[in-house]
């Protein structure tokens, strides 16, 4: 039987509460000023309907930039990552081709993004993770701090899986 891993990664950095925090000031600010002291918001105000629905959708977004997180499990069954609120994907050792550490690099920002040289990159922090080859040729990352316990614990599922370190910005 082969070793289990579980990771679980969420976007709680200071910086990305400041900003959900940042995000929810103009949605109080304006109804606490137009619907609490009856005090029109801005030269060309929102019925008190809409400044509502706005501040409520606001706060929804809010929510989610706190609820979003990344979690990896490698078990006897495969692997599943639960990029949270949004997919669960199952993988199958028996549709894994080949798996190697990367440096995929910042692409960008964070979430899930495409790269030409390594398919979809499902990650939250960092700029690390285990590319995955399907069977299909199909390939991904999952995002990981944890790289080198990530690919013991698929080695020890897939045992001619080579553990590999690869550079990708020196090939």
């Amino acid at each position: 039987m082969g070793e289990t891993f579980k990771e679980i990664q969420r976007y709680r950095k200071w910086w990305m509460i400041l900003i959900v925090l940042l995000l929810l000031v103009l949605p109080f600010v304006s109804v606490y000023q137009q619907i609490i002291l009856g005090k029109p918001f801005g030269n060309n105000p929102a019925s008190d309907g809409l400044l509502l629905l706005l501040a409520s959708f606001m706060i929804l977004i809010a929510l989610l930039l706190l609820r979003v997180s990344l979690k990896t499990d490698v078990g006897w069954d495969g692997i599943t990552m639960h990029y949270a609120p949004f997919f669960k994907k199952q993988i199958l050792w028996s549709q894994i081709s080949s798996a190697k550490i990367v440096d995929y690099g910042f692409l960008g920002g964070w979430g899930f993004r495409y790269s030409k040289k390594h398919g979809i990159v499902y990650n939250i922090s960092g700029r690390m993770g285990i590319q995955i080859v399907l069977t299909s040729n199909q390939k991904f990352v999952i995002g990981t701090q944890r790289p080198d316990e990530f690919m013991h614990a698929l080695k020890t599922y897939i045992p001619n899986l080579e553990p590999q370190w690869v550079d990708t910005k020196n090939p």
